[in-house]
């Protein structure tokens, strides 16, 4: 293990969750909960059960967002399994519900139904709309969905390119993530009031979440966001992803300074591109760069990266303050982050199967 790591502590030791969830973002929650020492029982439909417990695709990640949970296989349209539903649900702690709006409800295991038997209950819905939408609210949702509805497939790409959706299931990651917050506030708050809460977390307002800069400026500018392609947020136009001659490499030149690093590696005059950047001022160290020309600058630097080596750049520019990296795939970083030390996988298992895992993505070192 590298000096100082340790293991999340079992803050959640002696909370007991009640799991409704199923695919991805309620699991995801859940599985917080349960690494944090959390008793979770996860409720699954008799001889169905969650969709990717059976997935050819999604085995591996099963295992890993239910590792530690106790499954349990029980009707909830039967009287015998409402009966031990609300059993559970009367000491339980939280109660996590990843079904459609109104599914439990019609069950009698909705919010109105467990708070009379247990007024402590923390009771949190994730749902792809949440309740706030009455025209959507009842409806499914996958994360490209989710995507395609909040603009999110606008964003990627370049301008002209059709709608192009992050390549993994952000929204659902983020939606978890955002349920286990909002529960570990909820249970905080129920230690001053005695009471729960029901929360409403929905896959649409965390996918806001994650373009939370661009999601200000398109409501307080009231215009569409340009899409940028693999530029930097800051717009520099040294703040870009370029060809080399053993891969690609990713450069966050954002300010004057920056540039001028960059420009001093490449041995690229600065009188050669003058013309092309902005002059600085007085307050150029307190602003990111800006061109006059941003693609004869862009095309400048590309015919000089072109026939440099992304490895030997990335430790050159990184050596003189130019934040930068050559583009990896996931299976190159994650072996590389483990052979350095940076990250210890975790592997997590139910007997029958395993799965190697980052963790939860935080440590502690003292």
């Amino acid at each position: 293990m590298p000096p100082g790591f340790s293991l999340p502590p079992q803050a959640l030791r002696g909370v007991r969750v009640l799991d409704f969830s199923h695919v991805i973002a309620g699991p995801f929650a859940t599985f917080h909960l349960a690494q944090m020492g959390a008793e979770v029982i996860k409720v699954e439909k008799p001889g169905g059960g969650d969709v990717m417990r059976r997935s050819a695709s999604g085995a591996s990640a099963f295992t890993a967002l239910n590792a530690g949970k106790i499954t349990r296989e029980i009707d909830m349209g039967s009287d015998e399994g409402r009966a031990a539903l609300l059993a559970y649900a009367r000491e339980a702690d939280v109660l996590v519900d990843n079904y459609r709006p109104g599914v439990l409800q019609r069950h009698g295991l909705g919010y109105d139904d467990v708070k009379v038997i247990n007024p402590r209950l923390v009771y949190c819905a994730i749902s792809g709309y949440g309740y706030a939408d009455p025209q959507r609210t009842g409806r499914g949702a996958y994360d490209h969905v989710i995507q395609a509805l909040t603009g999110m497939t606008m964003l990627a790409g370049q301008e002209g390119d059709p709608p192009v959706k992050v390549g993994f299931p952000v929204v659902d990651a983020a939606t978890g993530v955002i349920g286990a917050l909002a529960i570990m506030a909820a249970l905080r708050e129920r230690e001053h009031t005695g009471v729960g809460s029901f929360l409403d977390v929905s896959m649409w307002a965390s996918a806001l979440q994650l373009m939370y800069p661009f999601a200000c400026d398109a409501m307080t500018l009231d215009h569409d966001i340009a899409r940028v392609g693999n530029k930097g947020y800051s717009g520099s136009p040294a703040a870009d992803t370029f060809a080399c001659r053993d891969g690609w490499l990713a450069i966050g030149a954002n300010t004057p300074a920056h540039v001028a690093r960059l420009l001093a590696v490449l041995e690229i005059p600065p009188a050669e591109v003058a013309p092309m950047l902005e002059p600085e001022d007085a307050e150029a160290g307190a602003r990111f760069a800006r061109a006059r020309d941003p693609k004869a600058f862009r095309d400048t630097l590309a015919a000089r990266l072109a026939n440099r080596s992304a490895a030997e750049l990335e430790q050159r520019l990184n050596d003189v303050g130019v934040p930068c990296a050559k583009v990896r795939t996931l299976r190159e970083f994650t072996r590389e982050a483990v052979e350095t030390g940076l990250l210890q996988p975790v592997v997590l298992g139910d007997g029958e199967a395993r799965a190697v895992t980052p963790g939860l993505g935080w440590r502690v070192l003292s």
